[in-house]
């Protein structure tokens, strides 16, 4: 088995940005999510309930990044290091967690996305800590509950295999939004892996828990078009203790201050 494609999402919702190689750090892969647009609550707002946001292209630079979109001229930002500070939550029902408004990203975004948002960066990504099935030493970005998320090809392969069955057309593996993407494996072997370790080039991963899908893998990642695939066919063939599971969760074993590297090609060895 080997890695495929590396993805990173810097500001959650965001399109993806494609990697040959990406660094990891013990709360996912660098700059993974460490920025997120939340509402007038504090609460993030997601592709759930706005699928505009595939249309945000975000570029990273040391210190800060660059935002651009349909419309609207880019706008470079630092990161707010000397910026308010915030509580926000990644869910309406999480715990907050403390983050820095970049105002000037705010009023772009705002326009961007027609309604009051406020752009918020994690200043320290130790702050959040992993609430399920986790050590006591292991935090996350701000994705939705943990650092990695590992595809598979051939599982997608029987995904899409389902689907053209149905008479419906196949779906890219963008819909599910991974970070590491292996092949070389066969269908549903990671299923296999939860509860183990995986070494996968220079870093090892606990592999945590299964992920189940939500309405966002019905949204294709370069239109914001929603339709109803693969959620309908995954219930059918992947429910599995009350979720629609595809895809799996990692945890890096790394300590606070270590850092790793992935890169496309690197092997992934399944340990006992």
């Amino acid at each position: 088995m080997r890695i495929a494609a590396l993805h990173t999402y810097p500001v959650k919702g965001c399109h993806r940005l494609d990697h040959d190689e990406a660094g990891v750090e013990p709360w996912g892969l660098t700059g993974d999510r460490r920025w997120m647009l939340v509402d007038a609550g504090g609460v993030g707002v997601t592709q759930r309930e706005t699928p505009l946001l595939t249309q945000l292209t975000v570029r990273p630079r040391p210190g800060g990044l660059r935002l651009s979109a349909p419309g609207l001229p880019e706008i470079d930002l630092d990161e707010p290091a000397g910026g308010p500070k915030v509580a926000v939550r990644v869910f309406r029902n999480k715990p907050e967690v403390p983050a820095r408004h970049a105002e000037a990203g705010s009023a772009w975004c705002s326009e961007f996305l027609g309604r009051d948002v406020r752009l918020a960066w994690q200043a320290d990504p130790t702050g959040r800590t992993i609430p399920e099935a986790a050590q006591p030493g292991d935090r996350v970005s701000l994705a939705d509950g943990y650092p990695v998320l590992l595809a598979n090809t051939a599982s997608l392969d029987a995904v899409n295999g389902w689907l053209v069955e149905g008479g419906d057309e196949p779906v890219p593996m963008h819909r599910f939004r991974p970070n590491l993407v292996v092949d070389g494996a066969p269908a549903w072997a990671e299923d296999g892996w939860l509860g183990r370790r995986l070494r996968i080039g220079e870093v090892t991963f606990r592999v945590s828990k299964a992920c189940p899908r939500c309405r966002v893998t019905t949204i294709d990642q370069e239109t914001g078009e929603t339709g109803r695939q693969p959620l309908t066919v995954l219930g059918q063939h992947r429910r599995i203790d009350g979720g629609l599971m595809f895809a799996v969760n990692l945890i890096p074993e790394l300590s606070a201050g270590d850092t790793g590297v992935l890169r496309v090609g690197d092997s992934v060895v399944p340990q006992e």
